[in-house]
């Protein structure tokens, strides 16, 4: 283990002293808890995030689409065929 000092403000130290009690854990276990739970969630959507972008989807999908199938069928054939036979039409300039 490894000693470290933290300052809180009295709300959250009133915080972790509840949730010690009610949990009948020491102090510095809740807070090992608390950091890798957070740890955990960064980087991950919160639940509001995810149904925000949940409900920006189901918007879309119900829009009329602008163009037929066929249509986007032929741009993304048009697509390959150039990265497939596309490239450098000239050698890279050397700096």
């Amino acid at each position: 283990m490894v000693k470290a000092t933290f300052t809180l403000d009295e709300a959250t130290f009133a915080r972790l002293r509840q949730a010690a009690a009610r949990l009948s854990k020491p102090q510095s276990e809740v807070v090992r808890v608390a950091i890798r739970d957070y740890a955990d969630r960064v980087g991950k959507l919160s639940e509001a995030e995810r149904l925000r972008l949940l409900r920006t989807v189901d918007e879309i999908m119900c829009r009329r689409p602008s163009r037929s199938a066929a249509a986007v069928d032929a741009e993304i054939r048009a697509i390959r065929a150039a990265r497939r036979h596309g490239g450098r039409r000239r050698p890279a300039e050397r700096t």
